[in-house]
């Protein structure tokens, strides 16, 4: 029973680290594309 529990909760924390690392990835993104607009204007 420990090892489908822990099974299930490695699941979880593999989401969760894959949801965490696409909003990153969008922070990243959108910091870069206002970086490029502000550069352009100056």
């Amino acid at each position: 029973m420990m090892q489908l529990d822990q099974a299930k909760r490695l699941k979880e924390l593999e989401k969760e680290n894959a949801r965490l690392k696409r909003l990153l990835a969008d922070e990243i993104l959108g910091k870069e594309l206002l970086k490029e607009a502000l550069e352009k204007k100056l």
